[in-house]
């Protein structure tokens, strides 16, 4: 059975509708290669997507549906293997209401970092989440000017 997992690509706007000033969050895990992630955990029995997307979000950064805004029109699936098993990841897109909240790590991370598209793209490191970044800088730039 293959893994699946959800996550949301949390943003903050530190001016309304400027895409330069749009930030993306990133976590470095505290295990493995310290890889920079979005939020993002597996599916526990009996949930969806989504609940796992925002559950997952609450517990590694500390941060509740209530300081999110969902975005509605972006959704984007990753595919890939981990330790020989195929794995999903949902991910949606999710605004910080307050661009001053605090994150708060869980024990699986070790670091976070707010960073503009170029940067973030270069932590990501693996081409499907600098993809999924970029998508989501898209639609957000896109619909700023709508």
């Amino acid at each position: 059975m293959a893994l699946r997992a959800g996550g949301l690509i949390v943003f903050r706007r530190l001016a309304q509708a400027v895409p330069d000033t749009i930030q993306f969050l990133l976590l470095q895990t505290s295990y493995g290669e310290h890889h920079w992630t979005p939020p993002k955990g597996h599916v526990d029995p009996g949930e969806d997507d989504m609940t796992a997307a925002l559950r997952e979000t609450e517990e590694e950064a500390g941060l509740g549906p209530a300081q999110l805004r969902l975005v509605d029109g972006y959704r984007r699936e990753l595919r890939y293997e981990v330790r020989g098993r195929a794995k999903t990841v949902v991910y949606w897109l999710a605004e910080l209401r307050d661009p001053g909240a605090a994150v708060r790590l869980s024990r699986e991370h070790q670091d976070y970092r707010w960073l503009g598209l170029e940067q973030a793209c270069g932590l990501a490191g693996h081409t499907d989440m600098q993809d999924a970044l970029r998508a989501a800088h898209h639609f957000l730039s896109t619909a700023a000017q709508q």
